[in-house]
């Protein structure tokens, strides 16, 4: 992805990020007759609508032709992001911030029909006419200027997260107060963190009055992975992966007649994107076990055909490689996802959240405390270097496919360890773009 590309970007992220702190406060006042800063955040940011509208650019700009699909796609987006974000919120402070109970067709009271339509038509408009109307602008500002003016909103976003969060979460609470300490700098220290933390803990008081607390519960952990938790998910991401390359493995066999690898990375037969959908099917989802196999199929095949979609877009865009293409099967979208493994979504959805995970997450949980945290972090940092000499390798072979020489050592060696051969090998199906 080139430079200019991120800046812009980040552009359309602040932009957007003030247009719904500005909507949502408008909205508070005509309801409360008075003015109320509506963000979670103490700028006037809402970066919910940035994080939505960067997902929306990224990944459905081959869609603005498409109206309903691009409709579609961001009433998705949208949604699954503010059903994450209440969750998220929830889980961190304690407290649900927004309550849609009393619309119809809402879920957790979190996201309801009405406002996911809205997402897909604010999404629709804002690709279509809003977003060349922003770029626009941006071409027309200096590109120092703008450069240096969104390093410092980023820092300052950043510094504003981290005080909300931690006044959401009470860990400015854990904290020694000012009696506590003998050292003067200290003590002024702590004096400007208790007005700030303060400060951002009224206004969200004032902003939102309505927020429903919850009490916090210490429980101490006496079983392995107990419940939707970090270990668990861990765990499941790796089985995911595993048996998601497999099945694909197999189902290549049976249909084309032919072994070939499904993998994602470079070291081992594990495709990041069934790990990945594993993780997010069992953290929306797992709540739901108990309701009907329509009620799943039908978030299975919606959320695991935008999810496919998402996957497919970010793989070209960060490596240049296109890794799977539905062009000849019909009823497909752009070559990135069809209407028939979009029922396949669906259906893994169903057997997924009915049969294996309450399977695997009971022998999950008799692995002994110790030995399953120890696993799960060499797991993961295993994986974290998987991820990094993958995508290094792809790149390298993105260069070669454009006949650009080996210019450093490390690329000598990625050209002798990973050559043409073994990429083509491991990624039979990639393109490069």
């Amino acid at each position: 992805m080139e430079s200019g590309m991120v800046y812009q970007l980040l552009w359309l992220f602040m932009v957007y990020s003030f247009l719904g702190w500005v909507s949502e406060t408008g909205i508070a006042i005509i309801k409360n007759k008075k003015l109320l800063n509506r963000g979670v955040l103490s700028g006037p940011l809402c970066i919910i609508y940035g994080i939505a509208a960067i997902l929306m650019t990224v990944g459905f700009n081959d869609l603005k032709e498409a109206w309903f699909f691009l409709f579609l796609g961001c009433m998705s987006v949208g949604t699954v992001i503010q059903w994450i974000t209440g969750h998220l919120l929830e889980r961190t402070s304690y407290s649900k911030w927004w309550d849609y109970s009393k619309h119809k067709g809402n879920l957790d009271g979190y996201i309801c029909i009405r406002y996911s339509v809205l997402w897909g038509l604010l999404g629709l408009l804002g690709l279509k006419y809003l977003n060349p109307l922003l770029i626009s602008i941006f071409k027309l500002l200096p590109f120092t200027l703008i450069k240096i003016t969104l390093w410092i909103l980023i820092v300052l976003v950043v510094i504003d997260v981290t005080g909300s969060y931690m006044v959401a979460a009470g860990i400015q609470e854990r904290f020694p107060r000012v009696e506590e300490v003998n050292s003067r700098l200290r003590k002024v220290t702590i004096r400007l963190r208790n007005r700030i933390t303060g400060w951002i803990s009224k206004r969200m008081e004032r902003a939102y009055p309505d927020r429903q607390k919850h009490p916090k519960r210490a429980v101490k952990e006496k079983v392995f992975a107990k419940g939707c938790s970090f270990y668990k998910l861990v765990v499941l991401f790796f089985i995911g992966a595993f048996l998601g390359d497999i099945t694909e493995t197999i189902f290549c066999r049976l249909t084309s007649g032919v072994w070939m690898s499904r993998s994602s990375v470079v070291w081992g037969p594990f495709s990041i994107v069934w790990g990945l959908a594993i993780v997010l099917a069992t953290e929306l989802l797992h709540n739901y076990q108990n309701r009907s196999d329509g009620f799943i199929f039908l978030f299975g095949t919606v959320l695991g055909g935008a999810y496919e979609y998402l996957c497919s877009v970010f793989t070209e865009l960060v490596f240049g490689q296109v890794f799977w293409d539905y062009s000849e099967i019909p009823f497909n979208l752009g070559g990135r996802i069809n209407l028939l493994y979009c029922f396949f979504w669906g259906i893994a959805a169903v057997v997924w959240l009915k049969k294996l995970y309450p399977l695997l997450s009971g022998n999950i949980e008799k692995i002994p405390m110790k030995i399953g945290k120890i696993v799960s972090w060499l797991l993961i940092l295993f994986m974290i270097c998987n991820i990094g000499m993958s995508g290094l390798a792809l790149m390298r072979y993105s260069e070669r496919g454009s006949g650009i020489p080996a210019e450093s050592e490390a690329a000598e060696w990625l050209d002798e360890h990973y050559s043409d051969e073994v990429m083509a090998r491991i990624y039979p199906n990639a393109k490069a773009t």
